[in-house]
This record gives C-alpha cells, sequence and structure tokens, in this order.
C-alpha cells in the first residue's frame, strides 16, 4: 500500500528503514566501533570517496594513529604519506590540525557538543552532524550526496542536488524526517540506503524498504530524480614537468600547505604557453621555479589524470643538471634525494603514474 511520504507517516517510514539496516547493513570497520575519533576519521574518509577505496586507508590510518594524541603529535608528512592516494588532500591536513586543537585546547577528547565540534578545522555541517548523531546520538541530520538522492525521489523534489542554493531545501527536509529517538541508526541507514539501494542508476526499487512511501516509486520517476544543474565542462591542461639527475640524486619540490596537493612533493614543472612544445615549457619552468639550468633532455612519457574539476596531460621529462644554485619560486621546499627514496614521500597520484618508468 502506497503512503505519501506525509508527516503522520513519517514514524513508520523511520521504523521501516532502520529495522531494514540493523539487519542488512555491510560490515564495516568503523561500525565496530564506539570511538568517537574512529567514526570522525571514517566520516572524513568517506567524503567524496568510495567505500571500497576507504576500508584499507582507514585501516592503516587507524593503526598508525590509534587515537587522537598519537595523530597530533605526528609528523604532518607522515599523515600526508598514509593519506597518499586517497585525494582530496586538504582533508588530511586539517585532521592534524583539528587534532592538535583537542589536544592543546579540549582535553585530548573528541569534543560531545554540536558546536564545538563543528569549529574545528575541516569540520563542516555534514561531518558535524554525521559525528555527533553516530558517535554521541545527538539528534542532528547529516545530508550527504546519498541522503539528497534519497529525499529527492522520496518526495519529488525539484533542487538540483548540485546547486548550492538547494542545500537548505535538503537539510530542512532532512531535518524534519530525522528519527530523534536513534538519530546515528537513522543517518547511517540513509546513508546506506543511498549507497546499496536507491542508487544514482538502476535503483532496485522493488526490494526497497521503503519503496511504498517513495514518490518517484510510486509515480515511475526514479530516472527523473535527482535533478542537476548543467555544469560546464571539464578543462584540460597541458603540463610539462622535469626529472632531473645530479650525481645520482633527483630534485623533488614540496608544494605549499594550502590549495590543492598541500605538502605533498613533485617534480618541478608547469603549464605550457600557447605555441610553446612541451621541452621548452620543461626547460623554461625548471628555470622559472628552481632557478636551475639542464642539459640533455630526453623524453620519458605521457600520463593522463583526472581532477574533481579539471584534467590534466603531462609530458615527464629526464635531463641532467647543468648549472645554477636552487632557489625556489613557488615551492616550499626542495630536496636531492634518491630515486629509490621517491617511495618515502608522499606524492601526487599523477608521479605515481610513471615512478616505474624511472
Amino acid at each position: 500500500m502506497h503512503k505519501k511520504p506525509l508527516p503522520e507517516h513519517y514514524q513508520d517510514f523511520r521504523d521501516a528503514l532502520v529495522a531494514w539496516f540493523k539487519k542488512y547493513q555491510r560490515d564495516m570497520p568503523w561500525r565496530n566501533t564506539d570511538d568517537p575519533y574512529r567514526i570522525w576519521i571514517s566520516e572524513v574518509m568517506l567524503q567524496q570517496t568510495q567505500v571500497k577505496k576507504v576500508v584499507g586507508y582507514y585501516e592503516r590510518f587507524i593503526e598508525r594513529f590509534p587515537d587522537v594524541q598519537r595523530l597530533a603529535v605526528a609528523p604532518l608528512q607522515d599523515v600526508l604519506k598514509v593519506w597518499e592516494g586517497l585525494g582530496y588532500y586538504a582533508r588530511a591536513r586539517n585532521l592534524h590540525k583539528a587534532a592538535q586543537v583537542i589536544v592543546n585546547e579540549l582535553d585530548g577528547k573528541v569534543p560531545q557538543d554540536y558546536a564545538t565540534f563543528r569549529k574545528l578545522p575541516g569540520v563542516g555541517d555534514y561531518s558535524a552532524a554525521a559525528v555527533q548523531s553516530i558517535a554521541f546520538d545527538a539528534p542532528y541530520a547529516a545530508v550527504d550526496g546519498n541522503i539528497k538522492r534519497v529525499l529527492a525521489r522520496l518526495f519529488l523534489m525539484d533542487a538540483p542536488i548540485n546547486d548550492a542554493k538547494s542545500a537548505k531545501l535538503f537539510q530542512a527536509k532532512a531535518d524534519e524526517l530525522l528519527d530523534q529517538n536513534v538519530p546515528g541508526l537513522f543517518n547511517q541507514a540513509m546513508m546506506e540506503l543511498g549507497a546499496t539501494m536507491c542508487r544514482p542508476q538502476s535503483p532496485v526499487c522493488l526490494v526497497c524498504p521503503v519503496n511504498s512511501f517513495c514518490e518517484a516509486f510510486h509515480t515511475g520517476y526514479q530516472a527523473e530524480f535527482p535533478k542537476r544543474r548543467e555544469t560546464k565542462p571539464v578543462p584540460e591542461h597541458h603540463i610539462a614537468v622535469g626529472v632531473i639527475y645530479r650525481a645520482g640524486e633527483v630534485l623533488i619540490t614540496q608544494r605549499q600547505l594550502d590549495g590543492l596537493l598541500g605538502g605533498l612533493w613533485e617534480f618541478p614543472g608547469g603549464q605550457l604557453a600557447d605555441g610553446e612544445t612541451a621541452e621548452t615549457a620543461c626547460i623554461r619552468h625548471i628555470a622559472d621555479v628552481v632557478n636551475l639550468s639542464v642539459t640533455n633532455v630526453r623524453y620519458l612519457t605521457r600520463v593522463r589524470h583526472a581532477y574533481t574539476h579539471f584534467k590534466v596531460v603531462v609530458d615527464v621529462f629526464e635531463c641532467d643538471y647543468q648549472a645554477g644554485e636552487v632557489v625556489l619560486n613557488g615551492p616550499r621546499d626542495a630536496k636531492w634525494i634518491e630515486v629509490a627514496a621517491l617511495r618515502d614521500y608522499p606524492l601526487p597520484r599523477v608521479t605515481h603514474k610513471f615512478l616505474d618508468e624511472l
């Protein structure tokens, strides 16, 4: 029997959803703990990253930094190295900063207070609601991409899920629907429903535990929802980088701590100018970024990589040091190291794509 998702039916919806979740939830390492620190780490890792990728990273991270004290005193480079390959590195830098705030200013305990927790570096509305509800059963509705999709289909919401202006609408609807008695379980159940049943493509509506409440299922409009605002095509940048050899070592530079890939190490390089060849750009950027001149420039390979808002095509060259002292224009640090030692440094994924060829 179809029950429109009206407030008088919300408790029936909540009960059905939570009962399903208790029985069918996937086994995840962060679901077997009530430690707020571990729940927080998992929620940060799960932002914009698929569960199957997160599991291994989560286990390695917790093994290395089992509590907030250990994370706070660890060098940032160690934290970035464990995070390497997971992407969105600002998450790791902010976790590290927030751990230091917790240890130095908050008695070494993850705050059991929404407002205090929300003020920590890197904590947004979603992670504050998720952690406070799951760890402390505080009544805050978490709204991520999965939950927006569920809400859009349940209520046939026309607001585009990728438009910042829609956030308040989805939050208000989630707040209304939240099970105040078991907010943590309910939030997790909504996320699980979006991830396993109410999927972006081919939702499995026939076996959905709450399909009797769903307007999209009832009207056959599942494929029409959620709505999305059209986005511009993703730009592609052409980049040249140089692996400079000197006395059996290569030069790596460290990016500034803020911004994309902040704190990671890479080979010097940069974007091609109009009409410039990749080889010329490589030589120009080496002179500009690290003040060195090089000789015997030879092409190594081309790699491609996609970030969230742009793509890169990278032409990689090997070359030999000719003259000059390293003077940095852009990077925060530089080191000459043996090729074998590259594995000890946190490197961007795009660099890993050609590391084996060196």
